[in-house]
Order: structure tokens, then C-alpha cells, then sequence
């Protein structure tokens, strides 16, 4: 299960489709969008034609207060991502509110609060505030998935 928090400071983490363990995970902010679309394409298989696992991805919108700016620039980053998704890895969208509270950790607005809860599903893991929200993410998809 690959999750994954679009924010452009956000990440993506692979996670093993059977016991939830830990195989991959990137920073976005560290990332050109080649680079970014070449990690998904080689945890999708789809390099051969194979799709290995199915995505989740934080379903987002612009904030209030948040500039036109910054929102036309989050909006571009989320839809590349949808863009890069499609055709290869199948996908579904959950909102915040949604995977957070399956997860036990309603942030509202609290990285630390999600932080916290991925360093207790995964003790064995270095968790960064760009990269927790998109491993619940992936163990919400991997729990819920159909």
C-alpha cells in the first residue's frame, strides 16, 4: 500500500500490503516532481506493465487564509500526483478528518499529534513531520482496503 500526503512538504510511504512493515518512504520537499514520479512508477511495477499495490492519498483543498499563491502551488503539486496515479497505481481519495479518526489521532492541525501515532505503530522507524501523515494514510488504505 503506498500512502501518501500531497502537501508539497508531505511524502509518500510504501507499506508491505501483509503486515504493514515499513519498505520505503520519501520527502517530498527533497524531491524534483521527475523524481517524485519515478518512485511511484518503480513501487507501482509499472515499469513492466504490473501493478503491485494500490495508493491512498490525503484528499485536499485550499485553506482559508491561505494565499492564492501558496493554493494555486498546492493545488499543482496534488494534481500532478493524481496525474502521476493514474493509469498506473489504482487509487483512492480520504479526507483528513476521515483517516484521523480511524487512526486515532485527530491532529486538528498538529503534526506532532500524527507524529506520534506513527512512531507507535512503527517504534523502529525515524519519523519526520513530512512523512508520518502519509504512512497512516497507507495503514488506513491497507486496513480499509476493499
Amino acid at each position: 500500500m503506498i500512502g501518501i500526503d500531497p502537501g508539497q512538504s508531505g511524502g509518500a510511504v510504501l507499506l508491505d500490503d501483509i503486515d504493514a512493515s515499513v519498505i520505503d518512504k520519501v520527502a517530498f520537499s527533497k524531491m524534483t516532481e521527475q523524481d517524485i514520479a519515478d518512485v511511484l512508477c518503480e513501487w507501482s511495477g509499472a515499469d513492466d506493465g504490473r501493478i503491485f499495490h494500490h495508493a491512498t492519498i490525503e484528499s485536499v483543498h485550499s485553506m482559508p487564509k491561505q494565499g492564492v499563491a501558496s493554493s494555486f502551488k498546492f493545488g499543482r503539486h496534488f494534481g500532478f500526483l493524481i496525474g502521476v496515479l493514474t493509469g498506473r497505481i489504482p487509487y483512492r481519495m480520504v479526507t483528513p478528518q476521515t483517516w484521523q479518526k480511524a487512526m486515532g489521532c485527530l491532529s486538528h492541525g498538529d503534526k506532532n499529534v500524527t507524529k506520534a501515532a506513527a512512531q507507535r505503530l512503527w517504534p523502529n522507524e525515524k519519523w519526520t513531520h513530512a512523512i508520518a501523515d502519509a504512512a497512516l494514510i497507507g495503514e488506513f488504505g491497507r486496513r480499509t482496503q476493499p
